[in-house]
C-alpha cells in the first residue's frame, strides 16, 4: 500500500506527519507493505525510521501555493507505475490526481482534512483549487475519511458523501525529559502554525498582559516568515517573560512541555479534530479553547472556552492559572476524554480496517459512485 500526500516518513510537521508516523509502522506490524511518498529536502531522524517502511521522494516546487499539488503529482505518478493494492491519500488537493489513479485500478482511501477553502492563509485562487479539489475528491475517492463528526456532516450536507469517522489520536510523554526550565503550572502555553485562523494575533495580544505575572511560551512558526513571527519577535523583546522556541521535533519536550504547563490555549478555528489539541489532552493540559463546534467535539466538558478576542483569552487563561482544583479538574477530564476514542491504538486499528476492506472490494464499486 502507499501513502500519499504528506511530507514524508518519519516527519514532524503537522498532524498528516504525525499520523503517518503511527500509522505506517502499525501496518508493517500487520503484514502490509507500506511505501510513504515525501519530498527531498525532508531530512528523517534515523533513530526514529521503521526500517520495514518504504520512502520514496519525488520532484515537486517547494512554496506555500504549489508544493502539495506538484508533489501530489508526481506520487501519484509514481505509484501508478508501482500500482500499490490501496493508496491512502491525505488532503484534498490531491483530488485533483485520483483520477490517474482510478486509470490504474488503485482503490483510494482520501483523508480530507479540515475545511481547506475556508481558511483565512489562503488566497482566492488557493481557496478556488482546494474547492475544486474537494469536488473531485467527492467524485473520485472511493472512501473518505474525515478527523471529526462535523467535518463529516459538512461533507454529507455538501457534496452528499459519507465518510468513516477517524480521528487523531495521543501520546503521553515519558514525564522524564525536563528541557525547559518554566515553573510546573504556572506558565501559558500555546503551540501551532503561525496563520490567523489559529488566533495568533489575537493571542500575542493577550500575551502581553498575561506577561506581567507569568511565563507565556510560543511553540510554532509560520514555516515562511512574515508579519505574526515578526510580531512575536517584538514581543520577546518587549518581555523577558515571553519565550518563543519555534518549531519543536523533539515529541517528548514538546510532551513535557504540555504536561508540565499550567494552561494550554488552543485557538484553532478551522478544521477538525487538531492533533495538537489531542496531543496536549493525553498529556493533562489544562485547556481553554476558542469556542468552535470543532473544539467541543474533541474536548467535551474537558475544557473552558472563550471568543477569541484579546481581553477574552487573557481572562479565560487567568482564570485557570489561579485555581489549582480548575487545573486539576481540566486535567482528569482531558485524561478520559482521550481514553474515549482518540488513543493512536484506536486510530491505526480503524484506518487498517478501512484499507483492508479496500483491498477486497476493488472493481466491485464504480469510481465515484
Amino acid at each position: 500500500m502507499a501513502i500519499i500526500g504528506t511530507r514524508g516518513y518519519p516527519s514532524y510537521y503537522g498532524g498528516f506527519e504525525t499520523a503517518v508516523r503511527k500509522l505506517a509502522p502499525y501496518l508493517a506490524d500487520n503484514a502490509w507493505d507500506v511505501t510513504v511518498y515525501g519530498r527531498k529536502n525532508v531530512k528523517p531522524e534515523e533513530d526514529d525510521r521503521d526500517p520495514r517502511v518504504r520512502v520514496v521522494t519525488t520532484p515537486g516546487v517547494e512554496n506555500k501555493s504549489l508544493s502539495t499539488l506538484s508533489f501530489g503529482l508526481t506520487s501519484c505518478l509514481h505509484a501508478m507505475w508501482q500500482r500499490p493494492d490501496v493508496a491512502l491519500v491525505m488532503n484534498v488537493a490531491n483530488g485533483f490526481w485520483l483520477p490517474l489513479l482510478a486509470l490504474r485500478g488503485i482503490p483510494t482511501v482520501v483523508n480530507v482534512d479540515g475545511i481547506e477553502w475556508e481558511r483565512a492563509k489562503w488566497g482566492r485562487l488557493a481557496k478556488m483549487m482546494f474547492r475544486i479539489g474537494a469536488k473531485m475528491t467527492a467524485r473520485f475517492g472511493d472512501v473518505l475519511v474525515a478527523d471529526s463528526k462535523e467535518i463529516a456532516r459538512r461533507w454529507q450536507d455538501e457534496f452528499s458523501r459519507a465518510s468513516v469517522f477517524i480521528p487523531y489520536g495521543g501520546e503521553p510523554g515519558t514525564g522524564a525529559l525536563v528541557v525547559d526550565d518554566f515553573q510546573d503550572r504556572r506558565y501559558v502555553l500555546v503551540v501551532a502554525r503561525f496563520v490567523p485562523e489559529n488566533t495568533i494575533p489575537e493571542f500575542l495580544e493577550a500575551a502581553r498582559g498575561l506577561a506581567a505575572d507569568y511565563d507565556v511560551v510560543i511553540v510554532g512558526s509560520s514555516g515562511y516568515g512574515g508579519e505574526l513571527e515578526e510580531a512575536t519577535r517584538l514581543l520577546v523583546g518587549e518581555s523577558s517573560r515571553v519565550h518563543w522556541l519555534g518549531h519543536i521535533s523533539d515529541d517528548q519536550r514538546l510532551l513535557s512541555l504540555w504536561k508540565r504547563c499550567g494552561v494550554y490555549f488552543h485557538g484553532h478555528s478551522v478544521g477538525g479534530t487538531n492533533p495538537a489539541l489531542v496531543q496536549a489532552m493525553a498529556n493533562g493540559a489544562p485547556t481553554v479553547a476558542r469556542d468552535t463546534v470543532y473544539n467541543r467535539e474533541v474536548l467535551g466538558d474537558a475544557g473552558v472556552f472563550c471568543k477569541p478576542t484579546p481581553a477574552a483569552i487573557e481572562e479565560a487563561l487567568r482564570s485557570v492559572l489561579a485555581s489549582r482544583e480548575v487545573q486539576d479538574e481540566l486535567s482528569t477530564g482531558a485524561l478520559r476524554r482521550v481514553q474515549e476514542g482518540y488513543t493512536w491504538a484506536a486510530v491505526c486499528e480503524s484506518y487498517e480496517t478501512t484499507l483492508r476492506v479496500q483491498t477486497k472490494v476493488v472493481g466491485k464499486l464504480p469510481v465515484g459512485r
